[in-house]
């Protein structure tokens, strides 16, 4: 008897086990590091014994989750009393469902600290994450790590206040802002099969004109597609775009060469790479009124040269690439673009066009244009200064990519 009690207790765990290791950790929500420009970062004295409560809202859903926390740009190690995770009440509010608050642990530990430039992974927590829900997590920071790290273009609220307030249903006098700090990624333990979905982008993909805590970027709209559907239900979406970000030159956040390892092959379980660079790089020179045709030219070369290397280092680690055609720029005020720079769009466009220099081709150029003027936006997809697109023109966007990319 006690054998047969002993026989079965093995099989129990062994099943366990095999259960466990037949699941994978998949992405189902990121977001790209920089170094906040000093408009957009906290003063070092609102970092002092500080809670930051941050909300994210989610892509793929899974029964267990780990968290990422980055001091990617620190220059001192960043120490964490406590980190908890809870289901807010209302995305925009701080208040949360305390029912539904959880600490988390790293090394069997409440208490971390991450080394200047080093990201740290939570323990796995049995915490059923709904498929696009959202997720708030409560941080105590004991001080700033020098250099912050941050992503600005959050479009999400996040509080701030002193004390260790990680569990606190609501924090009532608290200040807000909108960026991320310190949060890098939310992984879910997924079934084999499962897969994220990276979207390396510039402002157009982290959201500029979105709406403030309402999760309406492209990448959310496809994220929400995906779900609807039952042969792409086990895709996470990452959106890795940083506003003002360029392929070549360091503008707002590193450019997107150096941010690659970090923000596309670091990422849990990517299988497909959307790539949408490239817009800034071209206004840039376009607002160089000095720029020969020389300048123009050399630039082509450079951008698809960008385009080549992303390609090659992705296919090396197994990942699919598709290029997303640079939409038109025509009457931005910000760059206000002219024939060459214009002229220079197309050749890249052709360029991701053509078959073979990308898996294949998302062409939101021809899907955003105005048809009666190609070389502007749609007005009805335009959020007003003609470069980004607004909520209507985003739902196009995420609504133009199709299911078959994503096998």
């Amino acid at each position: 008897m006690l054998k047969q009690l002993f026989a079965g207790l093995a099989l129990l765990f062994s099943t366990q086990v095999a259960c466990a290791y037949s699941q994978i950790w998949v992405g189902t929500w990121a977001a790209s590091q920089q170094i906040p420009e000093p408009q957009n970062a906290l003063p070092s004295a609102d970092l002092m014994d500080a809670t930051l409560r941050q909300t994210v809202h989610v892509s793929v859903g899974g029964a267990t989750i780990r968290v990422h926390l980055s001091n990617a740009f620190g220059t001192r190690s960043l120490h964490l009393n406590s980190v908890h995770i809870a289901r807010p009440i209302i995305s925009g509010s701080s208040e949360i469902d305390s029912a539904s608050d959880r600490t988390l642990l790293f090394s069997a530990s409440t208490d971390l600290i991450i080394p200047p430039g080093a990201e740290y992974v939570s323990d796995p927590i049995a915490y059923p994450l709904a498929a696009l829900s959202d997720l708030t997590i409560s941080m105590h920071i004991e001080a700033e790590p020098g250099q912050q790290t941050c992503h600005p273009g959050s479009r999400q609220t996040t509080f701030y206040a002193h004390g260790d307030l990680t569990s606190a249903a609501s924090l009532v006098s608290a200040k807000k802002i909108d960026h991320w700090y310190i949060l890098s990624g939310v992984d879910v333990l997924a079934l084999p099969g499962a897969y994220s979905i990276v979207a390396l982008g510039d402002s157009i993909t982290d959201g500029h004109a979105a709406t403030a805590d309402g999760n309406d970027r492209w990448t959310d709209v496809l994220a929400q597609r995906l779900q609807g559907n039952a042969a792409t239900r086990a895709a996470g979406v990452l959106n890795q775009g940083i506003g003002g970000n360029h392929l070549l030159t360091d503008g707002l956040g590193p450019n997107a060469l150096a941010r690659f390892d970090r923000d596309v092959l670091a990422q849990t379980s990517v299988r497909y790479l959307i790539v949408l660079e490239g817009i800034n790089d071209l206004g840039a020179l376009a607002r160089n009124e000095k720029a020969t045709q020389q300048d123009h030219d050399e630039l082509v070369l450079r951008i698809i040269g960008a385009y080549q290397q992303i390609v090659v280092r992705a296919h090396t680690h197994g990942i699919k690439v598709y290029g997303a055609t640079i939409m038109p720029d025509s009457g931005s005020a910000y760059y206000h673009p002219n024939t060459a720079s214009e002229h220079d769009r197309e050749q890249v466009n052709t360029w991701i066009r053509e078959p073979g220099n990308f898996d294949a081709v998302i062409d939101f150029d021809r899907v955003m244009a105005d048809p009666a003027r190609p070389l502007q936006l749609l007005p009805a997809y335009d959020s007003g200064d003609h470069l980004h697109p607004g909520p209507p023109g985003y739902e196009v966007m995420g609504q133009a990519i199709p299911f078959s990319l994503f096998k």
